[in-house]
């Protein structure tokens, strides 16, 4: 699995494994529970590889903020996303010191650390996104 292949569904809770492709939409599974369940294409979906984190010079890849974070708590489960607002921000800005205060708000952050722990507790493979990045810098070049 690598974050090419993990999405958010807005309205829905967690995060969930794109497992195959339907004529209307796709089968996806679910990362917290195992579910499987169909995703409709006029559903609001947003592909984890896809996603950027503001900072005050670009974007900074999701994956890369969940490599920082995976680093700093060893490949264990993080920080709580209930935890106080300023945790959520010293962790935030300890992984990615460079993120845009004004643009990149606490229910981001939130969220972020959520879906990490996801990934944590589904046994992502954190290595996945090294490779993913790897080929991302390669495509950025050759245009």
């Amino acid at each position: 699995m690598s974050l090419t292949k993990v999405i958010a569904i807005a309205g829905k809770p967690g995060l969930y494994e794109i497992l195959g492709q339907t004529k209307g939409g796709f089968i996806t599974t679910s990362l917290l529970d195992g579910k499987k369940s169909p995703v409709k294409n006029t559903q609001n979906v947003s592909v984890l590889s896809d996603i950027g984190i503001y900072t005050y010079e670009t974007e900074v890849p999701l994956g890369q903020v969940f490599l920082a974070i995976h680093e700093k708590f060893e490949g264990k489960e993080g920080l709580s996303h209930k935890a106080p607002n300023n945790e959520l921000t010293a962790l935030f800005s300890e992984v990615l010191p460079e993120y845009d205060e004004e643009r990149v708000y606490v229910s981001n952050i939130k969220k972020v650390v959520q879906w990490y722990n996801i990934l944590v507790n589904a046994n992502f493979d954190f290595e996945s996104i090294k490779e993913d990045l790897k080929k991302l810098e390669e495509a950025q070049n050759e245009a």
